[in-house]
């Protein structure tokens, strides 16, 4: 049930109309719960029953039933009653902008006060109605009852299970315009990619320059060492240079100084180049590394001729094809997981 919040009513200063929202909210659940049991009454087999299973109750409901339409313009007169009040309220507050407003924006108090059937039952949207000003306000919330909980659940699943239908049958539908040819990618290297070079390349810049400072400078001395070690294993092995220990008196010494200059060069060659892709001199680097894998769409189309160049065309769009495929099938398989039954 609704957990009254006193706090928020006494900060509101409409106590008085809340307490007749309640009021009302009240009549009305009594007054549409009369209607349906009436309605059901209206049965033979039904009055048959209660006529010999309860006869008091039978002969204690038999003139009310005879007569509902007079019990229930009780009801309506009330709520009439009500809706003339708030009505004189809003004109006096000036809450619209004319005063003959109030009925139109509140059509379903007035039609619900039809003593027709298929009247009567717009007062259920009366109590919805009620119930929203009521949680709006923070006098009750609705979100922690148990039918709002439910409904709430089972209206997400029927979203979840009807969006994902609806995605798995645009994602396939695009698959296959994939498969056919559709100048698709073409279009989005042309139109989306290639335009925004220069902020991809700024991006693999800064990725490139994080990773060689954070990667390399921290292990510069285990990979100088392990350099040393892989020349002086290079060195033992080369038939040339071993020859040199042959050579009187200082042999040994010029392979030896050889081998720590060749050692030297090496790591002084791969500090430099990780200093420089560490700093901001990567960036024309990057930027021709990216030129070869999206080249312009201008510049495709001069070596367009050569058939070594359409051949390798052909089988980077294919390469590229099969990893657009693969992409929209994870898309797919991760649209397949039902949240709400790991919910349920």
């Amino acid at each position: 049930m609704f957990a009254i919040n006193r706090e928020n009513l006494k900060k509101s200063h409409q106590t008085i109309w809340f307490v007749i929202d309640f009021l009302m909210l009240g009549l009305l659940i009594f007054n549409l719960a009369l209607i349906i049991f009436d309605s059901a009454y209206g049965f033979a087999g039904v009055q048959d029953f209660f006529q010999q299973s309860v006869p008091a109750f039978y002969n204690f409901y038999q003139p009310i039933h005879r007569n509902f339409i007079f019990y229930d313009l009780i009801f309506v007169s009330i709520f009439l009653t009500e809706f003339f009040v708030r009505w004189a309220e809003a004109v006096w507050h000036k809450t619209y902008q004319r005063w003959y407003f109030y009925p139109f924006i509140h059509w379903y108090d007035l039609l619900g006060c039809i003593p027709t059937s298929g009247m009567r039952f717009l007062r259920v949207l009366r109590v919805i109605s009620i119930v929203y000003r009521l949680h709006r306000y923070g006098i009750i919330d609705f979100t922690r009852t148990r039918l709002y909980r439910f409904i709430a659940f089972y209206y997400d699943a029927f979203m979840e299970e009807l969006s994902d239908r609806i995605v798995l049958k645009v994602l396939s539908g695009i698959q296959e315009e994939v498969r056919r040819g559709s100048p698709l990618l073409e279009s989005v290297h042309k139109n989306i990619i290639y335009p925004r070079k220069d902020i991809l390349v700024g991006w693999i810049s800064d990725r490139v320059a994080d990773l060689a400072s954070q990667g390399y400078a921290p292990n510069r001395d285990a990979l100088r060492r392990y350099l040393e070690r892989c020349v002086a294993e290079a060195v033992h092995q080369n038939p040339e240079l071993a020859r040199l220990k042959l050579l009187p008196i200082f042999g040994k010494q010029v392979r030896g100084t050889m081998e720590e200059a060749v050692g030297d060069i090496t790591s002084h060659v791969i500090n430099q180049v990780m200093e420089d892709l560490s700093s901001s001199r990567n960036h024309d680097f990057i930027d021709d590394l990216v030129d070869v894998f999206l080249p312009d769409h201008q510049k495709k189309l001069v070596y367009k001729g050569t058939d070594d160049t359409e051949l390798a065309q052909r089988q980077d769009n294919e390469v590229l094809i099969n990893l657009t495929l693969e992409i929209i099938d994870a898309i797919k398989e991760q649209v397949h997981k039902k949240r709400w039954r790991e919910q349920l």
